[in-house]
């Protein structure tokens, strides 16, 4: 089996913490490297933690994202508010910049964007943040990428135990069964979209933008290869943590368990 070096970028939010937690369970990835503004709160033996104030910025640490296979990048702002220059400065220049830092000292590497369903491709429609989305995904698929993915997730379901889970998924959450089963193309669960993830950057896809139902459908196939993978090469991380979907034990929980707080 072909191990993988990834880096996650934006775990300190509800979809990056969902995608670098499928990450470290994952048996066919070795090691996983945080990009962020601060701790994410995860400690893993295959987890290390760089942290960039300004990712306008990545030069600063240029050397230390080398040696790594993909780049999954989770980091990203609402729009709300926003004027459009503010907004493509905090997501087209941020990303763009960022990513061709990565790709100076990985040539041959592969490069995973969230965007988002609804996105503009043409970059000509009405929406600012669809046109700048639309902008950013266009400059990524043509920067060199081995292969860059576009994700364009609709309604996310979060996990269980998650920390960075908005307070407004609490309300919701009970309708999620009923509506995934009713609009199947608009719902994916978080542990999808990070599986999802690892299928592209580990098998390929048919397409390299990936609307909700393409999300689901490489998340499948991934659960898929998990399951009829041998036992012996299962990832398992044993752990009393049991309100933690993936056992992987956060800071907070980590310093109780070895009876420092």
């Amino acid at each position: 089996m072909q191990k993988l070096n990834l880096i996650v970028t934006g775990a300190t939010g509800m979809v990056g913490e969902g995608v670098l937690h499928e990450c470290i369970k994952h048996p066919a990835i070795q090691k996983v490297l945080f990009v962020g503004r601060k701790s994410c709160g995860v400690r893993h033996e295959k987890l290390s933690e760089i942290f960039l104030t300004d990712f306008l910025k990545p030069e600063e640490i240029r050397e230390q994202l080398k040696g790594y296979d993909a780049c999954m990048f989770c980091l990203g702002v609402s729009s709300v508010g926003m004027k459009e220059a503010e907004y493509t400065k905090l997501t087209f220049d941020l990303t763009t910049t960022f990513a061709q830092s990565f790709l100076e000292v990985n040539p041959g590497s592969q490069f995973v964007y969230v965007s988002g369903t609804g996105t503009d491709s043409t970059t000509k429609g009405r929406s600012m943040w669809a046109r700048v989305k639309g902008k950013t995904e266009n400059t990524l698929l043509n920067m060199g990428f081995r292969n860059a993915w576009m994700f364009r997730p609709g309604y996310i379901h979060p996990g269980e135990g998650m920390r960075f889970t908005l307070p407004m998924y609490r309300y919701v959450k009970w309708a999620y069964p009923y509506a995934r089963k009713t609009f199947p193309d608009y719902f994916s669960a978080l542990e999808e979209v990070g599986l999802a993830m690892i299928h592209c950057v580990r098998n390929g896809y048919p397409t390299a933008i990936l609307e909700v139902k393409d999300i689901n459908k490489a998340a499948a196939l991934e659960k898929e290869w998990l399951k009829n993978l041998p036992q012996e090469n299962s990832s398992s991380i044993e752990t009393d943590n049991s309100d933690n979907q993936s056992g992987i034990l956060p800071d907070r929980d980590l310093k109780k368990n070895l009876g420092c707080g």
